[in-house]
């Protein structure tokens, strides 16, 4: 029997392995991790596809800080659905907080994926090809020749063929000398040429292996990284000028009259702030709309919008008719104190003209908005209050004034008494109306829909209907106490939009550095090659000893879509030509 005994020692000195600290493992570790995860590259396409993902209800769902009437018309429509949609803030998309969750965490998944990559592309850019593989005969494209010369020699033609090329060569003994690879071996980049240490560089015993390594495309990484960083620039121009602009639209009769000025919010009819614009430090300019002619396809598609106007920069101290003139069209803006202005759209301002039973007249061109766009039928309502002194009592002045309301029809086209509109052209102009008298509304000095009359009034009995008719340009109708309501004709209205974006220069420079970082990262093809070159003696006829040299040719692509193609034998070969020979540059730059 054999004792098995075993050494026990003492381990009651031996201290167990301390815990890490709870700080570690359930803070930092964690939040290591997590950072990990956040700057990955998955992580961040993840995130843009959210992103494109998030933006699409506010595509689809009206938005509150684009037609918020509209926007409270959607929500009462569709009763508790449309109230969780808006409590999810469906309807401010852009400025909701899921949505600047899902862009504050892109940027710095961005910033964290692209700094790591960009130190180690910096790194990659200062280090040598990679050395030779040890069997060059396992890589994809791979060419063994046996040519005339010394091994040195051959190296240098061949580095010269390689003009463009990052590469090195070295030189160490032969695996039949009984040396091996050192592990200090330094190379010089370029064609520069280094040993091996204890390399005797030549006899019997010692014949050296010189190598080759070379590589191209480094421009690949950096049109990569360019391409991302363009991405990272363009988002923040992109938050910077929805922080720090503004749009404002503003509806303008186009009969030389009415303008607006840029001082204040209060001149728009709708104005959307970024969240660092209060509003007091517009640019200030003054625009007025002369003129507005539209022209349509012959199915009563809009065709082109074109509209002059007259503009001044800062405060107009001038009389508007000395002011420069300006042509804005689609997709060509008026560009005035850094702004931009648009034509959005357009419509019908029909002229009423109330002569009361005294004798006086009230004027107004007033708006009405397109109700069907292929062929301009429009809808609006005009409110005309009764002259000062006409109706010494307050109530009975209220009580009557005139509100029209209807519709307007630029070619019109009657079924029976029914008006329709048969083109967008105004040919034959007509209004179908209805006239009311009473109590408009104009007194209580709350909003009031700019193209509807408010129901409740006559629902309530305070706003009575007198007549319903249809009139051609210039016609008229008297009511029964002698007021005379006439359709004096029409305007064009337009409505005009005035943007300011300090960041759209840095949007397109974005947009074109990214452009050409993606361009540069796909036509680029990042390539490697090795030339391994082995000398070898032979005698001819036993007098005279002549030097061959055997050349191992490697090829490898460090992308899938940077093959070689099928020439690269017959190419490889040119490499050992001389490089005065055309046939051999042309072939060194194929590769």
């Amino acid at each position: 029997m054999t004792e098995v005994t075993t050494d026990r020692r003492d381990t009651a000195d031996v201290p167990p392995p301390r815990r890490p600290h709870w700080f570690r493992r359930r803070v930092l570790w964690p939040a290591r991790n997590m950072w990990r995860s956040l700057t990955s590259m998955r992580t961040a396409l993840i995130l843009l596809f959210l992103l494109a993902l998030a933006a699409i209800p506010g595509a689809l769902l009206p938005q509150r800080s684009l037609n918020e009437q509209k926007t409270l018309t959607y929500i009462a429509d569709h009763g508790w659905v449309g109230e969780t949609m808006d409590r999810l803030q469906l309807f401010d998309v852009f400025s909701s907080a899921w949505f600047t969750a899902i862009y504050v965490l892109l940027f710095v998944s961005l910033v964290g994926c692209l700094t790591p990559r960009m130190i180690e592309h910096f790194h990659n850019l200062r280090a040598k090809p990679v050395a030779a593989p040890r069997n060059l005969k396992r890589l994809p494209r791979h060419v063994t020749i046996e040519v005339d010369g010394e091994p040195e020699e051959i190296a240098e033609r061949v580095s010269r063929n390689l003009r463009g090329w990052r590469r090195v060569i070295s030189i160490r003994p032969s695996a039949s000398s009984g040396a091996t690879r050192s592990a200090g071996e330094r190379s010089s980049a370029g064609s520069g040429v280094t040993r091996s240490a204890g390399d005797t560089g030549g006899g019997a015993a010692g014949q050296s292996v010189v190598e080759v390594s070379a590589e191209k495309g480094y421009l690949r990484e950096f049109g990569n990284l360019v391409f991302h960083f363009a991405l990272l620039a363009l988002l923040v121009s992109i938050a910077l000028g929805k922080l720090y602009g503004y749009e404002g639209t503003r509806s303008l009769v186009a009969d030389g009259e009415q303008g607006l000025c840029n001082t204040s919010t209060a001149v728009y009819d709708s104005f959307r702030a970024g969240n660092l614009v209060d509003g007091t430090d517009l640019q200030p300019f003054c625009i007025r709309v002369d003129s507005f002619d539209a022209t349509f396809l012959p199915n009563g598609q809009p065709d082109m919008y074109s509209s002059e106007v007259r503009y001044t920069e800062g405060t107009p101290s001038t009389d508007a008719s000395t002011w420069p003139t300006a042509r804005i069209r689609v997709n060509e803006p008026l560009r005035v104190a850094g702004d931009r202005v648009y034509v959005l759209g357009n419509g019908f301002a029909p002229t009423f003209t109330v002569t009361f039973p005294n004798g006086e007249q009230r004027t107004q061109t007033v708006p009405f908005v397109p109700d069907e766009l292929q062929t301009m039928m429009s809808s609006g309502a005009i409110r005309f209050d009764t002259p000062a002194g006409l109706y010494p009592n307050p109530d009975e002045r209220r009580n009557h004034q005139i509100a029209v309301e209807g519709l307007f029809a630029p070619t019109a086209n009657f079924h029976g008494t029914l008006l329709t509109s048969a083109s967008p052209e105004p040919n034959d102009p007509y209004v179908a109306i209805r006239i009311y008298e009473g109590d408009t509304g104009l007194d209580t000095g709350l909003p009031q829909n700019a193209y509807s009359l408010d129901q409740s009034l006559i629902d309530q009995g305070r706003l009575q209907q007198r007549a319903q008719v249809n009139l051609g340009q210039g016609d008229s109708h008297t009511l029964a106490d002698g007021t005379v309501v006439r359709f004096d004709g029409y305007q064009r209205w337009v409505s005009m939009q005035v943007s300011h974006d300090p960041a759209q220069i840095w949007v397109l420079a974005s947009s074109i550095v990214m452009l050409g970082g993606l361009l540069v990262s796909l036509l680029i093809r990042r390539r490697r090659i090795w030339v391994r070159l082995v000398p070898v003696t032979t005698s001819d006829s036993g007098e005279e000893t002549k030097r061959r040299t055997v050349v191992e040719i490697a090829g490898l692509a460090r992308t899938d879509q940077a093959g070689w193609g099928e020439g690269f034998d017959e190419q490889a070969r040119r490499l050992v030509i001389d490089p005065d020979d055309p046939g051999a540059a042309r072939a060194a730059r194929r590769l």
